[in-house]
This record gives C-alpha cells, sequence and structure tokens, in this order.
C-alpha cells in the first residue's frame, strides 16, 4: 500500500464510510487537532521519567486514536449496510475518564495546593505538558464546535477536558519531581 493516494490533491479527504469532505472541514480540523496532541503527548512520553507515567501515556494516545475514528465517522456513515455499527467495539467509557481522575488525585496528594496560577515552563519536559494541554484544549474547543451541528458523543468531549487537567497536573508533579522551578503568576498591581 503506498502512502500517497493522490485522492486529496483538489482540496478534499474522505472520512470513515467513504463521504469526501474539504480538507478545512470542522470535522478534519477536529480530529487532525487530536492527531496534533497525540503527537505531543508521543514527545512527552519520550522524556526521561518515570516508567508509570509512560504507562498511562501510552494508553492515553490509544484513547485519542478511539477519539479521533469517532469524530471521523459521520452519524449516516455509523451504520454499515448489514446493520452492524462501523466503530463497533470503539468507543470512550467511563472508566477511560475515570481512570484520568485516579491519575489526577494521586498525583496531586504529592503536590503543595496551588495558590496562584503557574507560569508554564522551568524544564522542557513541563514545557512539552504545557503545549500538550494547549492542544488538548483546542481539540476540545473544535470538538464542541462540531457538535453544535453534528452528532459527538459527549463522553469524548468530557475526556477531552479531563485530559487537559491530567496534563495541567502532570506537568506539576514532573516539575516536583525534576525538582524544576514553579513560577506563580503574580499580576502587578
Amino acid at each position: 500500500m503506498k502512502v500517497y493516494t493522490k485522492t486529496g490533491d483538489k482540496g478534499t479527504t474522505a472520512l470513515f464510510g467513504g463521504t469526501r469532505v474539504p480538507k478545512d472541514h470542522i470535522r478534519i480540523d477536529s480530529y487532525g487537532t487530536l492527531d496534533e496532541l497525540n503527537s505531543y503527548i508521543g514527545l512527552i512520553r519520550d522524556q526521561e521519567m518515570d516508567a508509570h507515567y509512560k504507562s498511562i501515556l501510552i494508553e492515553i494516545q490509544d484513547r485519542l486514536f478511539t477519539v479521533g475514528a469517532i469524530l471521523a465517522t459521520p452519524v449516516e456513515k455509523e451504520v454499515l449496510k448489514n446493520g452492524e455499527l462501523r466503530l463497533k467495539n470503539l468507543g470512550i467509557v467511563p472508566s477511560d475518564i475515570e481512570l484520568l481522575e485516579n491519575e489526577i488525585d494521586t498525583m496531586e496528594e504529592s503536590l503543595p495546593q496551588m495558590t496562584h496560577f503557574v507560569l508554564p515552563g522551568g524544564h522542557q519536559t513541563v514545557s512539552y505538558c504545557h503545549i500538550a494541554r494547549c492542544v488538548c484544549r483546542r481539540a476540545e474547543r473544535l470538538a464542541v464546535h462540531l457538535s453544535h451541528n453534528e452528532t459527538v458523543p459527549e463522553i469524548a468531549i468530557q475526556y477531552l477536558n479531563r485530559l487537559s487537567d491530567y496534563l495541567f497536573v502532570l506537568a506539576r508533579k514532573l516539575s516536583s519531581d525534576l525538582k524544576a522551578d514553579e513560577v506563580k503568576w503574580i499580576p502587578r498591581k
């Protein structure tokens, strides 16, 4: 199978199910941003850190492919001609969100309570987490925008919302683990 197909040379691409849409369609922007997020999470995972964080990041990357598949499938193409669901065993489930919440709670137990916003930075790995968090928020905004016109499972949006929280807390935890400075944002008076 060749990487290039030439089918997108005129600015369109195919969704799951074969429907062709312009490459700047909100659905494409939405799952394309998930792809960008997944790449940043891979970059975070490539850093030196505890193996537990790496295993959670792999799990997250897998879930992001799932959310991407959901966003790439228009409602009218979810059911195959034989009545079977196209994404039959694919989906985000409440335990995916619970995993993120449990990880957040565990990391926060060892962190000082937040009293101020913190400036992104302090260590390269921490900065990657903040970039991923921002891309995650953009992916969430795009999924919400898509949901105004097309069906997007609410749980997919919830997952992205919780994931951005996880990435923020991971940045704080890695700052602590790496003994990096966590610079508080204190507004000028």
